[in-house]
């Protein structure tokens, strides 16, 4: 098995990462990174000496003074490579560099300068080293106003700000669900490239992207309706904005119940999509769930009986509870990367519909267990 290591490994691309390797235990062992490493010559040189691989992501993107972001991400580098020289390990790193190093800017120079002095580090000592010159990336959990303009964009849309379009260029994307596969690749290729230039994805331009998003708040927070998830960039959009949306304040999300003489009539999910709905019953005190997916969105709409929904997002403490009745019916949505349950907490049946949106594949589920 392989000992990864990850600088910035609480970073947005570094949570990402580290979750999907703890999926496969049976590969690789993962060798925990924090910041305050960098501070202390001793604790960085054990750090090295573990690992069999180093995804060096640890980096400043912004700062008032662009002087700071260049000495900042050019010394990071320098203490990685003496850190190693000092032990003399020789572990493969992969580096997070930018599409950005062709710009006239201090950010640009201290990737592409980071990139090449690791890369003579390699030459000098016969190690592996991977250069990876990357687009701008998006995906849920960003940091708004320094991640990416989704994220800002996501931010502000769910939390009642107005965005505002400074540049509207067009923008070149990968999901940090397909950044983190190709890394996870180049891990395990025998001959990695010196340097490989990452594809996007997705190109779209900045008031284009605003206008999928507004509609998205739109017709989402109104009539809580699932856009059109065909196309693999619309999902992701549509997966990550999920992820910004207040869950302590805004689920659940109560329906409206149309009854006359001859019963009830609720309408529980509004599609432009496809995917698979569901529904299941609940006895008494039995839980239901306990996994989270990596992909899938999903809805849980409690349409009889009284349910308890739990929701924790993978890697922290912090548990969400929402108590739904079908007196009054209701749905939560499940974001990525929460683990998630439904409990029976009263005395008959609980029956609930839920919605995902994809077609379950026993041979590629997307659902790994963890109680919340």
């Amino acid at each position: 098995m392989l000992k990864i290591g990850i600088t910035g490994q609480t970073g947005f691309v570094g949570t990402h990462l580290f979750n999907t390797l703890g999926l496969y235990p049976e590969r690789f062992i993962r060798i925990s990174f924090e910041d305050q490493y960098f501070q202390n010559g001793t604790t960085l040189q054990e750090f090295v000496q573990q690992c069999d691989v180093i995804i060096h992501l640890a980096a400043m993107n912004r700062h008032n003074d662009p002087e700071v972001i260049y000495q900042t991400n050019t010394g990071l580098v320098k203490q990685l490579i003496e850190a190693c020289e000092t032990t003399h390990s020789t572990p493969h790193i992969l580096f997070s560099s930018s599409t950005q190093e062709e710009r006239d800017n201090l950010y640009g120079k201290s990737k592409k300068e980071g990139r090449l002095l690791l890369e003579q580090w390699a030459a000098r000592n016969h190690a592996k080293f991977t250069g990876l010159v990357i687009p701008n990336v998006f995906g849920s959990f960003g940091n708004p106003y320094y991640n990416s303009v989704i994220a800002t964009f996501c931010h502000q849309l769910t939390h009642n700000e107005t965005p505002k379009i400074e540049i509207d260029g067009e923008i070149k994307l990968i999901y940090v669900g397909e950044l983190v596969s190709e890394i996870i690749h180049l891990i395990s290729v025998e001959q990695p490239p010196i340097t490989i230039f990452i594809p996007h994805t997705s190109t779209i331009k900045v008031s284009e992207l605003l206008q999928k998003l507004s509609d998205i708040k739109t017709n989402y927070f109104e009539k809580g309706e699932i856009p059109s998830l065909q196309d693999n960039f619309d999902r992701n959009l549509f997966i990550t904005f999920l992820c910004y949306i207040d869950h302590s304040n805004f689920f659940p999300f109560l329906l409206k119940k149309n009854t006359d003489n001859r019963g009830s009539f609720v309408e529980t999910i509004k599609l432009n999509s496809g995917g698979q709905i569901s529904f299941s019953t609940t006895a008494a005190d039995i839980t239901r769930g306990n996994h989270f997916h990596i992909r899938k969105a999903e809805r849980f709409a409690v349409i009889k009986g009284k349910a308890l929904i739990e929701l924790r997002r993978i890697g922290t403490d912090e548990v969400l509870s929402f108590e739904l009745d079908g007196e009054n019916p209701s749905f939560v949505d499940m974001p990525i990367w929460f683990t998630h349950n439904i409990k029976n907490i009263g005395d008959e049946e609980v029956y609930t519909i839920f919605w995902i949106n994809e077609h379950f594949d026993t041979h590629d589920p997307d659902t790994y267990f963890e109680k919340v």
